[in-house]
């Protein structure tokens, strides 16, 4: 007990000690700065000067780096509004007209060869083309209401058709209404038809590349659930 009062006594004596050589030494620089005030001013003057021109030089680049971001931003947001239709003008096409712009996404990305039937009896190939990395791809387009649901009878005739009459080695069903039956989506995973709903088809016409929707295959809205295979 008596130690402890011994080292806490010492450290409030250190303690003084400190803070009185701390006294003397401030003294001593602002009795010595105002002797030499003549030589001081200068350098003081010189070292704030730099200070400020720098801080506002900093100031500056930031303010631009974010105008120059902000601007890159606007240009991409504006360069896609011109280039995609909304939604809302997709479900203002034609069926025909709806068939052509889904040509016209595939050609965005990449795709070749494209050519659209634009006619009945095509036997589900309304789109037909080649991925970047020479697969055929064989479109099945429905321009539904966006309250309707692809039934198991639509996807069941696009899998009798996709790959035994057309080749196709990606079959893609992309629809403007928001669901796939569970039937018809369950029928799309097991025969490996890539469903593309109203959600997904919004990715794609705001932008998202046709390569990294076909993994999701139904995913992201549409049925409640994705049925098991």
């Amino acid at each position: 007990m008596a130690a402890r009062r011994r080292r806490r006594r010492l450290k409030k004596r250190t303690r003084r000690q400190l803070q009185g050589w701390g006294a003397v030494a401030a003294l001593a620089a602002a009795v010595w700065v105002a002797g030499n005030w003549s030589m001081v001013w200068p350098i003081l003057v010189a070292v704030i000067a730099t200070a400020v021109v720098g801080g506002a030089g900093w100031a500056l680049l930031r303010a631009h780096r974010r105008a120059v971001d902000q601007d890159r931003a606007w240009r991409a947001q504006e360069e896609a509004r011109t280039r995609e239709l909304s939604m809302a003008e997709v479900d203002a096409l034609s069926w025909q007209e709806f068939e052509t712009y889904i040509a016209e996404l595939c050609r965005r990305d990449g795709c070749t060869k494209v050519v659209v039937s634009g006619k009945s009896g095509d036997l589900g190939a309304d789109v037909v083309g080649y991925l970047a990395d020479g697969r055929k791809l064989v479109v099945q387009c429905k321009k539904y209401a966006p309250h309707r649901s692809v039934s198991s009878q639509d996807m069941q005739k696009f899998v009798g058709t996709a790959r035994l009459e057309h080749g196709a080695d990606v079959a893609l069903f992309v629809t403007t209404c928001r669901s796939f039956t569970r039937d018809a989506l369950g029928l799309a995973l097991r025969q490996d038809i890539v469903a593309l709903h109203r959600d997904l088809l919004g990715a794609w016409v705001k932008g998202a590349h046709l390569e990294t929707l076909i993994p999701l295959n139904g995913s992201g809205g549409g049925t409640r659930r994705r049925p098991s295979v």
